[in-house]
């Protein structure tokens, strides 16, 4: 069992070594004043979901056709960066209430939607950072566009993991049981670990059930609701990412 001084002695010495602190506190401040601001009227949970909503919704077939040819999101080469930067930055205020334990994750998330961001600047869409990846041959290069979008895709699919086990469980089934199967299914068999051993021995400071619902401002009728829309909008978001790597004859397992 580990003690709560070991469990942050060894997240402290992974994150150390992977993430700028300053950078991370500024990233995190700039993403949670844009969740603040759209809010005020909204759940956190709910923001996320309707902006996934939005998303997936620029991937229907006959919504693509009308945005064809015009200053959409969507292009004849696909989903704009900056619109998937746009809904990814409300993210992180997920990581951040199930607390400790992820802390790693929200870290690693929260620096890499900080590059696609600026690369947004630059390059218009996924397709066009990965080609760029693919031609330079720097697609699994630490620090690349193309890793940082798998990263971030991890991420994602971390969350809607973490719903799906969520509700499948009751008040006597702990928000620990159904975090670790979604970390164990998801993450864990691309992380190194050190960082394996941070997330399992952090598990123990998730909140209850009821501490979630708390910070998330959500009851369990509207939290169910919330949860199953995000869970379907992001499905086909992951799904497209990962076409994008197979029909460049690049595996998923890194």
């Amino acid at each position: 069992m580990f003690q709560e001084e070991e469990v942050f002695k060894v997240f402290a010495t992974v994150s150390a070594k992977l993430y700028n602190k300053e950078e991370y506190t500024k990233d995190k401040s700039n993403m949670e004043k844009d969740m603040i601001g759209d809010a005020r009227f909204n759940t956190p949970l709910l923001v996320i979901t309707e902006a996934f909503e939005d998303l997936a919704d620029l991937l229907k077939p006959r919504r693509q056709k009308r945005e064809i040819g015009r200053n959409g999101v969507v292009s004849n080469d696909g989903l704009r960066l900056d619109a998937f930067c746009s809904a990814c930055t409300h993210v992180s205020v997920l990581f951040g209430c199930l607390g400790f334990a992820f802390k790693f994750a929200e870290m690693e998330y929260v620096s890499k939607v900080r590059d696609l961001v600026e690369a947004s600047k630059t390059f218009d869409t996924l397709h066009n950072i990965i080609d760029l990846d693919v031609m330079n041959q720097t697609v699994k290069t630490q620090g690349s566009y193309s890793r940082n979008l798998r990263r971030v895709r991890l991420g994602l699919d971390l969350i809607r993991a973490i719903f799906e086990q969520f509700l499948m469980t009751n008040e006597y089934y702990s928000l620990k049981d159904a975090a670790t199967k979604a970390y164990t299914q998801v993450c864990a068999p691309f992380h190194t670990w050190a960082v394996r051993t941070a997330v399992y021995a952090g598990m123990y400071t998730l909140p209850t059930r009821d501490q979630l619902l708390l910070r998330l401002n959500e009851t369990d009728q509207s939290v169910e609701k919330n949860m199953r829309r995000y869970m379907e909008a992001s499905r086909p978001i992951i799904e497209y990412i990962d076409k994008l790597y197979i029909d460049r004859n690049i595996k998923l397992d890194w």
